[in-house]
């Protein structure tokens, strides 16, 4: 039997021009044609109906272990200097199930609890009114290089206890890292300049632990220390790569969240005026803005055993890729879901995925989120762009804009 055009979409098409800016089209597609679809372009099963997403996502049946298992296509010589990195990686949380995973992430949670979070408050209100204080000054900014990365970099970077004035080597290995996991259009030349980029963030982590075993501080980095020392709670591989994981999630999805979600009020200027408006609409308004445009767009598990999704056979060892954007777009679950809608009700968005590998930075997110686009509303109210025209990062997984140039009166 031929295969039609529409038999032959995969998610790999979202690279194409067409779909670089709205890759919901192409989510529709994939859900109107098949939405339980082995794609084998991507050697995977692909899930874009909210209804088989969200209970995927609490699936115990799924794994999330797996992360650069096959390292054989590593040269001999260069194992040596990869492997260490590579191993450090795996024993990230992202990538462990119960029970190391409900062991580490127990333990990284007590920074993240919501007396923590709102203690931020002031300091993360501080940032960005000194930010946008400089944009003021320049008369002009670039929102993703001047306000939606350093804000939630300087965050971060103070919660770890790292020095914020470190953030941009600290996002340029952040970026080999977001490399790695989207994986999906990585030449073996760019694998192996991001795998040197992690082992260079690891490194740079290892030498800070290092000093803090000599003089240590009242951190979430030293926390973290703490129980490595104890043993039997974070091993050095564990230690190592939960700082990396905790330093480029940290930002990194906070950055396109501010980035995406100012474009979107840009160019919904009926919902910008309501917000504008009504100020008690932000919390309602940043989980829309999640929904509407998720920095993180998909993620994948692997099955266990055998199992059906819809009318599909998955079978053990089959990876299973859960399109959250795609579900996110649904309009089996959400109205008029490709529209801005600041005040929808029963959001309840998969942006930040949902069971045991449910965000753990969600709270602070929305946080920064919050007090980002307030502030920059206050501040700038005839905020506009300076250009319809944007450019996206390349990445599948990652949806964020490179940059976005904007007026400020």
């Amino acid at each position: 039997m031929t295969q039609t055009n529409e038999e032959k979409l995969s998610l790999a098409d979202g690279r194409l021009p067409v779909y670089a800016a709205n890759p919901y089209a192409l989510y529709q597609r994939l859900r109107e044609n098949d939405p339980v679809y082995w794609d084998e372009r991507a050697n995977s099963w692909v899930l874009t109906r909210y209804a088989d997403v969200a209970p995927a996502l609490r699936d115990a049946r799924f794994s999330a272990s797996g992360f650069m298992e096959d390292i054989s296509w590593i040269p001999d010589d260069m194992r040596p200097m990869l492997e260490p990195p590579i191993r450090a990686l795996t024993r990230q949380m992202l990538f462990m199930d119960p029970p190391d995973h409900t062991r580490l992430r127990g333990l990284v949670a007590r920074a993240f609890t919501p007396r923590v979070v709102e203690g931020l408050r002031p300091a993360i209100k501080q940032i960005a009114s000194d930010l946008l204080d400089h944009a003021q000054a320049q008369g002009h900014m670039e929102l993703i290089r001047d306000y939606a990365f350093p804000l939630p970099a300087i965050v971060i970077a103070t919660m770890l206890g790292v020095p914020p004035e470190d953030r941009d080597q600290l996002n340029a290995w952040s970026e080999s890292f977001g490399a790695l996991l989207d994986g999906s259009n990585l030449s073996m030349e760019n694998a192996f300049l991001a795998l040197h980029g992690v082992s260079e963030f690891i490194a740079y982590f290892r030498q800070i632990i290092h000093q803090r075993r000599n003089a240590p501080r009242d951190d979430l980095l030293q926390a973290m220390i703490n129980a490595e020392e104890q043993g039997d709670t974070l091993s050095e591989e564990e230690l190592l790569g939960n700082c990396v994981l905790i330093m480029a999630a940290g930002h990194g999805t906070t950055l396109h969240l501010i980035g995406n979600g100012t474009l979107a009020l840009l160019r919904n200027p009926r919902q910008l005026q309501q917000l504008k408006a009504e100020p008690a609409l932000m919390p309602s308004a940043v989980a829309e803005l999640l929904r509407y445009d998720s920095p993180v767009q998909m993620t994948s598990r692997r099955a266990k055993e055998d199992m059906q999704i819809g009318n599909k056979h998955i079978s053990e060892g089959q990876e299973v890729t859960m399109c959250t954007g795609a579900a996110n777009h649904d309009p089996a679950q959400f109205s008029d879901p490709d529209r801005l809608r600041l005040n929808r009700p029963e959001n309840r968005h998969l942006s930040f995925g949902l069971g045991i590998h449910f965000c753990l930075g969600a709270p602070l997110a929305r946080l920064e989120s919050e007090i980002a686009f307030h502030t920059l509303l206050r501040r700038f109210p005839n905020l506009r762009l300076a250009s319809e025209e944007v450019a996206w990062e390349s990445s599948l997984v990652f949806r964020g804009l490179k940059q976005l140039p904007v007026l400020l009166d």
